[in-house]
């Protein structure tokens, strides 16, 4: 509407015109896509279109009611997957701020869905049979070019394809149907383009039949089967009557055989039978039946059985046997003796006499009713016991005269007898007894006139009633008292050792009474055996033994025995000596084990002293264990070792033992090795590098390591004692050196580096002299053709540097000094020695020098080519100054031409 003032110009007056328009803007709905037929399940787009102005807010409707959640101007709507039909009428209009403020409706969209086209399911055969081949097949009433899903049971379960369900276009094929295909099946179409999908159809209900049931029967005969009868086997399938019948025996299918009915021949054909049928209609095979077994059933076994009498049988009895077969009791029954048939024994019992009618007997039983037989029975041996025999025992025999003799009469097998003794002749019965297991009866004080041949015999009331007489047992007398003999297996016997006493005499049966300082006395012990052993004797063992033996009750003795002396004196302990205890490499070395009381053999057992180790024998002090040389035990009291080897240094050990078993000495105190030499392994080294040291000086010991060797420590060696390691008091500056700050004579000694393995490096003496002159020499050995200078040091060196010096070998004065040193420009062996210096400041303590022989070079190598060319000429020059002088004497002597020529023969030869 529109107002308008204006006022006019020719009046005062004010005119109103007012215009009014009614038309609002109107708002249309159109479907923007799809543009065809609407599906269940399809989302559909709608479109609000409102003329003249842009800035609407939208509002949609459906069936006239308001869709608060719509505001947009094109908006999806999802119709749902089973409506068909109308699905409703929309409209839609628009609110603005400003004028207008609403449009009109003009254009309604009514929105119609199109029902999917249907699916048809087809099932050929259905019902099925187990193991029939069974075909689906979709069809979809709308286009063609359809996909097609299979489902069963339920939307969500569906058919894949598999070995047994195979899916080719439309059709899914069950190539064996079983009764697991049994359920409801449908199935759907899906496509690109639209409809997408069909709607499934109705489903279909597949049936699947088990194949009729075979089953095999007995039909005769009834109840259990035996060997050597027919049975008549029926096969009933059920439903149909059409069928060829097919047998198997053992799952093998028998020959030709096609009829209901069979027959066997027990026992060759017995076996687990089945059968099955086959027709030209569905369904044309049956289930094949379950097995059944043709179980053939022992014959009735006889058994033979002795009625009477029980037990063993013997000579003189009668015995019953009786024929007992299981299960029935019409039996008419057939006897055999060792295999014979004897006439006419029918009897289920029969009486023999022994010892004519023994042998193996068997039986076996006839009837008229299934089973007509038994099984014969196992052989019964009847077998004849000798009657049992006495058994007469004689102690003790030979007897002396004053002894008790007990002859003791017995029946193993058999208890409660009486007995009666005989001598010499059957009837002059010496003694009897009451019944009793064993007759016994005594001899007292023997006699030589009870000297003979005795046996018994036993009788009682029960089976069997007697025995046989034992074999005859002849008692000897002898007239005189038995005297023991007394030995010793050792002479000499040393505390801690066990030594055994012997007692014999003459006969057996003996024990044995001990005594110790007096016969007379209490024995010391008594044993059942000969030998007494004193176990781990102490001195207060010593003294004389006597033994004497006795036997029976009362006791019979024997004379005592001589006496015997035993000494017994303190372990023994060896003592070892070495050849040599400083070597060069190469060198051999004798240990020497001597032991007290050299008239034992003894055998010596060698050791070498490492580091203490569990499960070796050890010293006293656990620091040391002891290792077994290579050849540890010998008969000889020496060992040498040849080389002394690689690394000599260290401790050895010896011990001897005797008998079996070994009784072992104390081991010996150790003794010493020492090898100057360098090791491969290790090698000590001494900072000064001399042997002798003045007191109050500094001395650096070094273990130098070499290879894979750990656990290396200092050891030192002196007349008293052994100590290990490096004393903290010595200050230890690294793991390999040791360094003493202020020497003193205390620490003299031979020193040497020792691994945990048990290795050892070479040895180093030192000296250290609280004098004022000592001697500097090699701490090493010298090699042959070396150079070595001695020097003559003094306390005081800087005021009087040089002095006259004396020097001296073994105690002998080989050389005047003015300089304080003696040099040895070419060492040879002859130089090895102790050698010490003496001036008019003091005496220098002696040092050992060891010359080591130079290494010999193999032939092949160009040094031994080198020494060979010179030696040559050498001896080539020689000759030549010999035959010179010889010229020169011939031109002097022209007469002694035939002495020449053998010189120069000499010469040359």
């Amino acid at each position: 509407s529109q107002i308008l003032l204006w006022k006019d110009c020719c009046s005062d007056c004010i005119c109103l015109h007012i215009t009014v328009s009614t038309a609002l803007p109107t708002a249309s709905v159109k479907i923007v896509n799809p543009q065809s037929l609407l599906y269940p399940g399809e989302t559909v787009t709608l479109q609000c279109d409102i003329s003249d102005y842009t800035d609407w807010t939208y509002r949609w409707f459906r069936d006239n009611h308001h869709l608060p959640s719509q505001t947009s101007k094109a908006i999806d709507i999802t119709i749902p997957i089973t409506q068909t039909g109308q699905a409703g009428q929309y409209r839609c209009e628009g609110l603005r701020t400003d004028r207008p403020q609403r449009s009109q409706p003009i254009v309604v969209v009514t929105i119609s869905v199109t029902a999917l086209p249907n699916s048809t399911l087809t099932v050929k055969p259905n019902p099925a049979f187990t193991g029939e081949k069974v075909t689906l097949k979709c069809s979809v009433t709308y286009d063609s070019s359809w996909n097609y899903q299979w489902y069963k049971d339920w939307n969500f379960n569906v058919v894949p394809q598999s070995v047994s369900h195979t899916i080719t276009g439309d059709t899914l094929t069950i190539s064996r149907a079983a009764e697991s295909d049994q359920g409801q099946y449908w199935c759907e179409g899906n496509r690109v383009s639209r409809p997408t999908s069909s709607q499934p159809g109705d489903p279909v209900t597949l049936t699947v039949e088990a194949l009729p049931t075979a089953l095999v029967k007995i039909v005769t005969p009834q109840g259990l089967l035996y060997p050597g009868e027919t049975v008549t086997l029926r096969c009933d399938i059920s439903d149909y009557t059409d069928w060829t019948y097919r047998w198997f025996r053992n799952n093998e299918e028998p020959p030709i055989q096609t009829r209901k009915t069979i027959t066997i021949s027990l026992p060759d054909q017995a076996g687990q039978y089945r059968c099955a049928g086959k027709r030209r209609d569905r369904p044309q095979k049956s289930c094949r039946s379950s097995a059944l077994p043709i179980i053939i059933t022992a014959l009735p076994t006889a058994l033979v059985k002795i009625v009477t009498p029980q037990g063993l049988l013997y000579p003189g009895e009668t015995v019953t046997l009786r024929c007992d077969i299981s299960d029935y009791t019409d039996w008419t029954y057939r006897w055999f003796r060792n295999n014979e048939e004897p006439p006419i024994q029918t009897r289920k019992t029969i009486t023999i006499s022994l010892p004519d009618q023994a042998g193996k007997y068997q039986c076996f039983g006839t009837r008229r009713d299934r089973p007509q037989k038994s099984y014969r029975s196992s052989a019964l041996p009847i077998i004849i016991t000798a009657l049992p025999k006495t058994t007469l025992t004689v102690e003790p025999n030979p007897a002396f005269t004053g002894e008790t003799v007990t002859l003791t009469c017995s029946v193993r097998s058999y208890s409660i007898w009486s007995y009666k003794w005989f001598k010499d002749r059957n009837d002059n019965v010496v003694s009897q007894s009451g019944y009793s297991d064993i007759g016994v009866s005594h001899i007292s004080r023997a006699d030589v006139s009870d000297q003979g041949q005795y046996w018994c015999e036993g009788n009682r009331v029960s089976r069997p009633t007697s025995s046989q007489p034992g074999d005859p047992v002849t008692l000897t007398v002898e007239d005189y008292q038995p005297k023991t003999t007394l030995t010793s297996d050792k002479e000499n016997i040393f505390t801690g050792d066990r030594v055994t006493l012997s007692c014999t005499v003459e006969s057996p049966g003996w024990k044995f009474y001990w005594y110790r300082h007096r016969p007379d006395s209490t024995p010391v012990t008594t044993t059942s055996g000969y030998s007494y052993t004193l176990s781990w004797v102490s001195v207060s063992d010593g003294g004389q033994y006597w033994c004497r033996a006795g036997r029976g009750d009362p006791v019979y003795y024997t004379l005592y025995s001589d006496p015997v002396q035993i000494n017994i004196t303190d372990q023994p302990q060896p003592v070892l000596s070495i050849s040599s205890q400083w070597l060069n490499p190469g060198d051999s070395v004798t240990l020497s084990c001597e032991v007290d009381k050299t008239s034992i053999v003894w055998r010596f057992s060698w050791y070498r002293t490492v580091p203490y180790r569990a499960g070796l024998p050890s010293l006293s002090d656990k620091s040391y264990s002891l290792q077994p040389l290579s050849d540890n035990v010998t008969s000889e009291d020496s060992y040498t070792q040849i080389p002394a080897g690689p690394t000599p240094t260290g401790g050895y050990v010896c011990r001897a033992g005797r008998g079996d078993p070994v009784y072992d000495t104390f081991y010996s105190e150790p003794q010493f090795l020492w090898s100057g030499d360098l090791q491969p392994s290790a090698s000590l080294t001494v900072n000064p590098n001399t042997t002798q040291h003045f007191t109050s000086k500094s001395l650096s010991l070094i273990c130098e390591l070499k290879g894979n060797s750990t656990g290396w420590r200092l050891k030192r060696h002196t007349e008293t004692a052994r100590r290990s390691e490096c004393p903290s008091t010595w200050r230890s500056i690294t793991e390999s050196t040791c360094t003493i700050t202020s020497l003193t004579t205390w620490h003299s000694g031979v020193f040497w580096c020792e691994s945990g393995s048990g290795e050892n490096s070479n040895a180093v003496n030192i000296t250290v002299n609280d004098g004022d002159v000592i001697l500097e020499s090699p701490v090493h050995p010298v090699t042959e053709g070396d150079s070595v200078t001695l020097t003559c040091t003094f306390r005081h060196q800087g005021t009087n540097p040089k002095l006259k010096t004396d020097f001296y070998k073994d105690g002998t004065l080989i050389k005047n000094e003015t300089t304080g040193e003696m040099t040895i420009p070419i060492v040879s062996k002859s130089d090895e020695g102790f050698y010490k210096c003496k001036s008019d400041e003091g005496e220098s303590p002696e040092s050992w020098v060891t010359v080591r022989v130079s290494p010999v070079v193999s032939p092949g190598s160009s040094t031994s080519v080198l020494v060979l060319v010179v030696v040559g000429l050498l001896v080539a020059g020689v000759l030549l100054v010999i035959l010179l002088v010889l010229l020169v004497r011939y031109q002097n002597r022209k007469g002694e031409t035939f002495e020449m020529y053998h010189l120069i023969l000499l010469c040359l030869g």
